[in-house]
């Protein structure tokens, strides 16, 4: 589940990243890399473990299957975190240098 949860939100990122202009202007690549390279590591990690379960990989318990579905929607939602401190941080429009040095 981790997999294919990081897989459809690269997927999702890179068609709107693809897309618009101003998706790019917002750093909307560096969240493509990240759900990438999670991407990579979950497939990594699936590889390993049908290596080590064989057939028994594809008959997961529920319980393992939740599991995975929230650790994938949490990995989702960490890197959705960062993409908007790198956003804040790095202002591309100006909105929060304008807010903290606004005159009263």
């Amino acid at each position: 589940m981790t997999l294919l949860i990081t897989v459809f939100a690269a997927i999702i990122a890179t068609m709107v990243w693809y897309v618009s202009e101003n998706a790019r202007r917002l750093q909307i690549g560096t969240l493509v890399l990240m759900y990438w390279g999670a991407s990579l590591m979950w497939m990594c990690d699936a590889i390993m473990e049908y290596s080590e379960l064989h057939a028994d990989y594809f008959v997961p318990a529920g319980a393992d299957m939740i599991n995975d579905a929230f650790l994938g929607f949490a990995v989702v939602a960490l890197g959705l975190v960062i993409w908007l401190v790198v956003v804040l941080v790095k202002d591309p429009d100006g909105v929060v240098r304008r807010q903290l040095f606004r005159k009263a």
